[in-house]
């Protein structure tokens, strides 16, 4: 099957939006074994969108088009795709009623200019967007059947994914049943992710699971994109190749899924009856950051402190502060963390100090990371060398610092060596 993509608005053609949607597409449909053969960007002018969609009609299969569908006067999808289909717009009436009641469940009137989004081509499918009210709708142009989409990401992927994929692949003849699956890992690179996993999906007949890659330092998606009669048929397929994944990654793989590093973080400190408290240097609260949001975490992490420089970490917890000239070292961070367990009355502390390499920006600039938790009957430290800017520096000390408390409460090896780690000779 030969798929476009359509993205329309002139923010997304000057580039001041950044054309994440499109991405999303392709990766999606990537996932599930369809293809992407053209992608076209169009500005809100009305000639140059009905050549766009008519030169998509003519060589496409199918053509899935993004944006447009709002209630302004520059959302014109609705009224081109008229146009190219030869056909009248009609209303809605059932759409009609779901954009009154959406506003009406907020105490909001709906505004007059919103009636527009429920003006579809005569003939065309609706599909269903229940978190917004740009209604999506399919019609035949040209030779393709088009699918048109709202611009709000979180819009567009609930349509993509309930509304569309399902019907791209019923149209392909393909299987009926579709599942990602998602492991979340910490620690290692991707070139040495694939060749550890490589030849896992090869006894699956027919290529119906199909392994794959994103990397978002500081961690690495590993997704197995799986097709089958319905989920009983995708579940036996995918429980080896799942078993493989786990074996060969091993400690390296944080969370599944939908769930997150922090949140298995929460959940094994819960289960421990724990109560944290942490003290950031240089990573300016992120790492608090990341836990304080989630649910539940309010009766676990009792403390978080921000340091900008040691000596003031030092003074936070109670301790003489560090002479001047003192480094970061495994002694400082396990002696903050010791401190900041008995002033915050917590079961367990974390300490997280990062001393910068002096010097300009650069590509190899570095950063060491000098951790330490501290337990009412062990203590582990973790010290590592982080290379990549600044900002690689602090993404990567406060993931550093999550996965070692991980290790830690579940009995795994925290120093276990990482790929973002050099050896510094300092």
């Amino acid at each position: 099957m030969r798929i476009e993509v359509i993205c329309t608005g002139d923010e997304v053609l000057t580039g001041k939006t950044v054309n994440t949607n499109f991405a999303h597409i392709t990766q999606k449909l990537e996932e599930v074994g369809l293809a992407v053969k053209w992608e076209t960007t169009v500005g809100d002018e009305r000639d140059e969108l009905l050549l766009a969609f008519q030169l998509a009609g003519g060589r496409a299969d199918a053509v899935i088009v993004n944006g447009g569908l709002g209630p302004t006067v520059d959302d014109l999808s609705q009224e081109i795709a008229a146009r190219a289909a030869g056909v009248e717009l009609v209303l809605n009436e059932a759409w009609l009623a779901r954009m009154e009641a959406y506003f009406a469940r907020r105490s909001r009137a709906m505004p007059p200019t919103n009636r527009k989004q429920a003006m579809l081509p005569a003939g065309a499918e609706l599909l269903d967007n229940p978190i917004g009210t740009a209604c999506g709708f399919a019609l035949d142009i040209g030779r393709a059947h088009f699918y048109f989409t709202p611009g709000v990401p979180r819009e567009l992927r609930c349509m993509l994914e309930s509304e569309i994929v399902p019907r791209l692949l019923a149209r392909q003849g393909a299987a009926s049943a579709i599942h990602l699956k998602r492991f979340h890992c910490f620690g290692i690179g991707e070139s040495r992710a694939d060749a550890l996993l490589a030849g896992t999906a090869d006894g699956v007949p027919d290529g119906t699971v199909k392994l794959g890659f994103r990397a978002h330092y500081p961690q690495l998606e590993v997704k197995l994109a799986a097709r089958g009669r319905d989920m009983d048929d995708i579940g036996h397929k995918l429980a080896p190749v799942e078993a493989a994944v786990r074996r060969r990654l091993g400690n390296h793989v944080v969370a599944e899924d939908e769930r997150t590093l922090e949140g298995v973080v929460l959940e094994a400190l819960a289960a421990h009856a724990a109560t944290l408290c942490t003290v950031e240097m240089f990573t300016g609260g992120q790492l608090a950051a990341r836990l304080a949001h989630l649910p539940g975490a309010a009766r676990i992490l009792r403390r978080g402190t921000v340091a900008p420089e040691l000596d003031e970490a030092f003074a936070a917890v109670g301790l003489e502060r560090a002479a001047a000239g003192e480094r970061v070292t495994l002694a400082s961070s396990l002696a903050v963390a010791r401190a900041a367990r008995r002033q915050a009355g917590t079961t367990h502390a974390l300490a997280v100090l990062v001393a910068l390499d002096e010097g300009a920006e650069r590509a190899d600039f570095a950063g060491t990371v000098c951790l330490a938790i501290a337990a009412a009957d062990v203590v582990v430290t973790r010290r590592a060398h982080l290379v990549g800017g600044r900002d690689w520096v602090r993404l990567g000390a406060v993931e550093l610092a999550l996965d070692c408390l991980r290790r830690h409460l579940q009995g795994l090896p925290v120093a276990e060596r990482i790929d973002f780690e050099t050896i510094d000779d300092r």
